[in-house]
């Protein structure tokens, strides 16, 4: 179901695909005459496949994707009609911009924006419509998307990386792309629990619920036998993606109870992009035709592992070489060492960055968890890589770690080759062989954010080495001490060990990392002096464009966590208050009859209940009553971050303290009165 290469050669004329195909590799630009050949054939393949609409499908900053549909029909007179599709339709669509997020760029009554084809990802069929993808801007240019800021740091990270390449003598390569598989985590529970559960219908993620007897203590689900119900799942889930050109590869349990992962095959970055929220919006909605709910939140059940979303990133030439691939003799691959260390470079420079990238309500509450990498950006490198930077760095010589073979002691056992480096599950970015694997994403996040900081910082790394070493007059000389130099400066964001400990933090500290633990500590740095003009540098965001950005993230903070606050009042009053009064009003009845026998039976246990959900139910008036003051006053804060420190300050801290009341009185009230699921209901409730 995608217009991909293969058919593209088959439908066009030669000299259209081969234009076509420079337009994709190179970034030409795109004639109309050209353009309407495409759409015409296009259009052709689309009816036969069964579709009978198109859409430009783009990426809006809602998080989510877009699209308006419009039929092939035209009027062809008497009564009937014709398909056609045109160039300009295919090329250039117009949209509405005024109801999408724009931070300020646009006013209501400016509501003219734009999409236009990305030639360089394919366009496939979706429910019987021809999907375009596209990016968005406004009417006057600014980018509104996610897409047009990406494509922006690809062209960026290839005109820096293509100079340095030819310093090395490689004239060959015509183009430098980043690529990435994006590894998603997610969490599988049955449909008619997921509908009686309203904080998850509206924030995605349960608000109140006590630990149940089992969690994931035995660490059996991880990598276990997968469920008769979750494989038919998962089996649809992969048939419908590779239709699309989404090529599943690894499927498995992840630690919590019903928990999972997906991981494709890697791709150029935009592609990876459109791909990672095809598979979002196909995880739902095949969930739901399994009688299940997908949840997507980055910590749907407190007290389990949360779900992220691990993005591997590698840098590839057109000509097929990966320039992160240290070979069997790194320390012998200059190369490879000088990208290698544009990337710790840019790392250490622009943690604060990397952590605006992975920044959000939701993702709050993973980072630093035991499941997730701290809030601390850091690097993981591995023994051999950092031994060879600290060899270069001391002027000593390097002799190689030798590949030993495994030796697990049995004999009837294969033997293989033992890695030179271990793995670090707890680094936020290390480093895995021939990318660097950003483990800081939450698992709802769009990839585009990550990847456009990630090229902008290594583009604007590798600017300033080209600018160097092309005036050189001793090119080996100067790359060796440039290679030194840098490795010594910034080998602080280097650490190989456990980043959940606590003298982890305390070192970070000390060698001034930056800690930013929570979106409102990170966000505000993006708008900083120093970021304005990395982005302007390398014309991936203008200033305008990054204000509206910190805007648009700062009230998608502030707004979560408000609709999170009513649906609790929402939930307490119409559901909880009145399960608890219930159950009291049945144990005063019990009480009673009890005491009518003339004090001859038991009470203690209905009186202790009694008093204790009395008591309880006390507090939780409250608490309720803080929370709502708190939501109140919430209209009176000054700008965005002032009402940003607020929400995360007083409202949340209001939401805690009231669910640690309803979370006890749920272990109190009788299960028949409890008006929602539990924990351990909804955890174990795929069988």
């Amino acid at each position: 179901m995608v217009f991909n290469d293969t058919v593209m050669q088959a439908r066009l004329p030669g000299d259209v695909y081969k234009t076509l195909k420079k337009t994709m590799a190179q970034g030409c630009h795109l004639e109309l005459d050209l353009a309407n050949t495409v759409a015409n054939a296009m259009k052709d393949w689309a009816v036969e496949k069964g579709a009978t609409h198109f859409t430009h499908w783009f990426q809006p900053m809602t998080g989510t994707t877009a699209e308006k549909h419009d039929s092939f029909i035209v009027p062809a007179g008497d009564g009937k009609i014709i398909m056609e599709f045109s160039g300009k339709e295919l090329v250039r669509g117009e949209s509405d911009a005024s109801s999408f997020p724009s931070g300020g760029l646009r006013a209501t009554f400016e509501a003219r924006g734009y999409t236009v084809w990305d030639t360089s990802s394919y366009a496939f069929i979706k429910d019987g419509t021809l999907c375009i993808p596209t990016a968005f801007c406004s009417y006057s240019g600014e980018a509104l998307d996610k897409k047009t800021p990406l494509l922006r740091s690809m062209d960026a990270i290839n005109k820096q990386a293509l100079r340095i390449l030819k310093l090395f003598g490689n004239t060959t390569v015509q183009r430098v792309i980043t690529t990435v598989g994006a590894e998603q985590e997610y969490f599988l529970i049955d449909k008619m629990m997921f509908q009686e559960r309203p904080d998850l219908i509206y924030t995605g993620r349960t608000l109140f619920g006590a630990r149940p007897p089992k969690g994931q203590e035995l660490e059996d689900h991880y990598f276990g036998c997968i469920k008769p119900r979750v494989s038919a799942f998962m089996k649809e889930l992969e048939e419908e993606l590779w239709k699309l050109g989404v090529y599943a590869k690894t499927k498995h349990n992840e630690v919590a109870p019903g928990q999972h992962e997906l991981a494709p095959i890697f791709t150029t970055t935009n592609i990876a992009t459109d791909h990672n929220q095809i598979t979002m919006e196909l995880m739902k909605s095949i969930a739901n035709e399994h009688n299940m709910a997908c949840l997507l939140h980055e910590k749907p059940f407190a007290g389990v592992n949360g779900s992220g979303k691990h993005n591997n990133w590698s840098l590839c030439t057109d000509t097929g070489i990966n320039l992160l691939e240290p070979g069997e003799t790194p320390y012998e691959n200059a190369q490879f060492l000088l990208f290698l260390v544009a990337v710790i470079k840019a790392v250490d420079e622009h943690q604060d960055l990397l952590r605006v990238s992975a920044a959000s309500a939701g993702n709050d509450h993973r980072l630093g968890a035991n499941e997730a990498p701290p809030a601390i950006v850091s690097m993981f490198l591995g023994d051999e890589l950092t031994d060879i930077f600290t060899a270069i760095e001391s002027g000593a010589d390097y002799q190689g770690k030798e590949k030993r073979p495994m030796e697990i002691g049995v004999s009837v056992l294969p033997h293989f080759p033992k890695d030179t480096t271990d793995r670090n599950r707890t680094s936020p970015f290390a480093f895995t062989g021939n990318k660097f694997e950003f483990r800081m994403l939450g698992s709802t996040f769009s990839i585009a954010g990550p990847n456009i900081v990630l090229n902008t910082i290594v583009a604007d790394t590798l600017q300033q080495f080209a600018d160097t070493l092309e005036s050189s007059s001793d090119f080996t000389g100067d790359l060796a001490s440039l290679v030194k130099k840098t490795f010594s400066a910034h080998k602080r964001i280097i650490f190989n060990g456990n980043n959940y400990s606590d003298e982890w933090v305390s070192e970070a500290q000390n060698r001034g990392l930056s800690n930013l633990k929570t979106a409102v500590d990170a966000l505000p740095t993006f708008t900083s002096a120093q970021s304005i003009a990395l982005f302007s540098r390398h014309a991936v965001f203008s200033e305008q464009e990054i204000h509206s950005r910190y805007e648009i993230m700062m009230e998608a903070y502030c707004k979560t966590i408000h609709i999170e606050a009513l649906t609790m009042i929402d939930m307490v009053k119409g559901n909880i208050i009145p399960a608890s009064v219930d159950y009291q009003r049945d144990l005063v009845d019990l009480l009673r009859q009890k005491k009518a026998y003339g004090g001859s039976l038991d009470v203690s246990l209905e009186d202790h209940l009694l008093h204790k959900i009395a008591k309880l139910s006390s507090s939780l008036l409250k608490k309720l009553t803080t929370l709502e003051n708190a939501l109140g006053e919430s209209k009176a804060q000054e700008d965005v971050l002032a009402s940003a420190r607020f929400y995360r300050d007083t409202i949340f801290a209001a939401m805690s303290d009231l669910r640690l009341i309803v979370d006890e009185l749920e272990t109190l009230v009788a299960r028949k009165y409890w008006p929602f699921p539990v924990y351990g209901e909804l955890l174990y409730s795929i069988i």
